[in-house]
């Protein structure tokens, strides 16, 4: 018997909370931005969309295509309780609820769906609770697998629902180009227009050598999409990620060695302070640095032992820092923890240790209670950061769950 996965994907998530919550701006262009002084539009409504407002543009880009565009700070606070919320509501029809981002989420109703009618019921359903609480839209995609869910929803938007049944897949993306299909982006969509695939229909016909040959174990992958066929689970629990990381654009450009090691101090703390919460230590330090052309650069160091101590972060970091050279002023940096195992958290027979895990843990313990840097390290002296809005990967649990306050 085939999976029937749903895809609820909410239309214009931030913008139709602030519609929602802010009266005055239903039925008008908004875009939603960070309090940043050079954000980009994060999301806009589609009132904007209709003007060519697009995610990522900056301010000045918006406003040229959309001079009546609205721009509102983001309240990452709101949207962080909605997605809770929501939640809760996709938890009444079915346990297997897998909350992907901050506006999106996978329901697995194989097993639950005959109690509420058939899937299509449920999706009308869920739209209705959506809305009937909230006041906001979503757009629900059905399918037998996540991938082709995930399709149906972008098919359908907004406020759309669409059954993709077993049977109707073949067809369905027979013609669709690849880059359209979830989990294929610019650079894969590229390189296999170079090999001649640019639909779905043959990707699937590709021999699995040829794909393996040019892509190497993602090749399987690749043609099983291509086929319409996925075989991930709708994970009720995160899976152990891979990296714990944190960047920052700066509010402007900064060239002085004092500030930049006072920021990548903030990072490095943003990073422990996460690896720690969540019992994970690391063995790989990464460093990215991006310029204000845009060019980013990237370099890791690999450690002797594992970590999630802020000032071995720290240090190692400055390791990197110390060993290149800058080629102009720095528009964002970011640092993150790879190579990720469980902390063990075995007590150390050296006493320094032991007194700096003591002490890191009391910080932790100080900034959950009274907020994110009510204590903070004495050689970070930085008093200008601005908040940006909410990254759409925030789940409500797990290490994607960051403080955004």
């Amino acid at each position: 018997m085939s999976k029937i996965i749903l895809c609820v994907d909410m239309d214009a998530f931030f913008a139709s909370v602030e519609q929602r919550t802010r009266p005055y701006l239903k039925g008008k262009p908004i875009a939603v931005i960070g309090s940043a002084k050079r954000t980009v539009i994060t999301t806009a409504s589609y009132e904007a969309r209709a003007y060519g407002v697009k995610t990522g543009m900056n301010i000045y880009e918006g406003k040229k295509v959309c001079p009546q565009l609205i721009l509102v700070i983001g309240d990452n606070e709101k949207y962080a309780y909605t997605c809770m919320e929501l939640e809760r509501i996709y938890l009444t029809f079915t346990p297997d609820v897998e909350v992907y981002s901050i506006d999106e989420a996978f329901l697995d109703i194989t097993k639950s769906h005959h109690l509420f009618g058939n899937p299509e019921t449920v999706g009308i359903a869920i739209k209705k609770a959506v809305k009937d609480r909230f006041g906001i839209t979503c757009t629900i995609g059905i399918g037998p697998n996540k991938l082709i869910a995930k399709l149906a929803s972008d098919v359908q938007k907004p406020d759309g629902l669409k059954w993709i049944k077993p049977e109707d897949v073949k067809d369905t993306i027979k013609d669709l180009p690849v880059k359209e299909l979830w989990g294929i982006g610019q650079k894969i969509s590229a390189i296999l227009g170079t090999m001649g695939i640019r639909t779905c229909g043959k990707l699937g016909q590709t021999p699995l050598s040829v794909l393996r040959n040019r892509f190497g174990i993602i090749g399987m992958r690749l043609k099983a999409m291509g086929l319409g066929l996925d075989d991930s689970p709708v994970n009720r629990e995160e899976e152990e990620p891979k990296s714990i990381g944190h960047s920052m654009t700066l509010p402007r450009d900064i060239w002085e060695r004092e500030e930049i090691e006072a920021y990548l101090l903030r990072l490095s703390e943003m990073v422990g302070r996460r690896a720690r919460k969540n019992g994970f230590i690391g063995k790989v330090i990464s460093l990215v640095i991006r310029y204000p052309d845009f060019e980013t650069f990237s370099k890791q160091k690999t450690l002797n032992d594992f970590t999630n101590d802020t000032h071995v972060i720290y240090w190692n970091v400055m390791d990197i820092i110390n060993s290149i050279r800058f080629r102009d002023k720095v528009r964002l940096l970011g640092v993150s923890l790879s190579t990720l195992t469980r902390d063990p958290l075995q007590l150390s027979l050296f006493k320094e240790s032991r007194r700096r895990k003591s002490l890191l843990q009391t910080m932790d313990r100080i900034n959950d209670r009274y907020g994110d840097f009510t204590l903070i390290w004495g050689s970070y002296k930085i008093q200008e950061v601005d908040s940006g809005v909410i990254s759409p990967a925030w789940r409500p649990s797990g290490v994607r769950c960051v403080n955004f306050k």
